[in-house]
């Protein structure tokens, strides 16, 4: 039980928590086949990132969020406190809970993690973070799946096989939400992300408040994210991303 409420966890902070580019922990699940690249997708896609900075969110080299998250797993209610930070390939990211506490941090060169043996997968891999990559090299962008299309969007694909969908407003072109899906150890995981809030800081939209819902295999775990605090290239000193020893 307490395995499974840390992994919900820490999976859950993982899905938006920064721009960084950490070595590989996990393998992407095979995704469905795409439909061939077509113009609207890009055209989508384009959209979006300009809505949510353009170039602003191109360019960002440093992000800090803190805030609150209230989760439920198993129809257990558990409040808690969240904090991330990026400045270019360094990351620290850290969860309190009652029922698990979750440290891991990259430096540019190592990654620790307060788990041993537990490192998550890269954090520019899925989610919010992809749509900083929007026109590199090796970011496919195509229509989203068949089953999908009666929804406005597209999906990207990572050179590491990763794939989101995302799922825009027709009228603003900012993020309604989105999903993944890829393997994590012998189990596939499946997360769901609906933006109910955006804030708009120093040129860019980011997600304040938005609902996860988090599926892995027969368990199904729920959370509430409400972002306090967003910081856009901050003065950041490299002691923030020490390794501890």
């Amino acid at each position: 039980m307490k395995n499974i409420l840390f992994l919900s966890l820490s999976l859950f902070v993982f899905a938006l928590s920064g721009f960084s580019q950490p070595g590989d922990a996990a393998k992407a699940a095979a995704p469905q086949k795409a439909a061939s690249a077509e113009t609207q997708p890009g055209d989508i896609a384009k959209a979006t990132l300009l809505a949510h900075g353009g170039d602003k969110l191109k360019k960002l080299q440093a992000l800090v969020t803190k805030g609150s998250v209230d989760m439920n797993v198993f129809g257990q209610s558990m409040p808690g406190a969240f904090s991330t930070a990026v400045n270019g390939d360094k990351y620290y990211f850290e969860i309190n809970s009652v029922a698990q506490s979750l440290k891991q941090v990259y430096d540019g060169q190592q990654t620790y993690s307060s788990i041993q043996g537990f490192v998550l997968p890269p954090l520019t891999t899925l989610g919010f973070p992809v749509l900083q990559r929007i026109g590199d090299s090796g970011y496919v962008i195509t229509a989203l799946p068949e089953l999908k299309r009666k929804k406005r969007g597209f999906r990207i694909t990572t050179p590491e096989g990763y794939y989101t969908d995302f799922y825009v407003d027709e009228k603003t072109s900012l993020l309604k939400g989105y999903e993944s899906s890829y393997s994590f150890g012998d189990r596939t995981v499946t997360t769901a992300v609906e933006v109910d809030e955006t804030q708009t800081v120093e040129g860019l939209v980011v997600p304040k408040k938005y609902s996860q819902r988090f599926d892995l295999g027969s368990i199904t775990a729920y959370a509430t994210f409400k972002t306090k605090d967003i910081m856009v290239n901050p003065q950041m000193d490299a002691s923030a991303f020490a390794i501890p020893k």
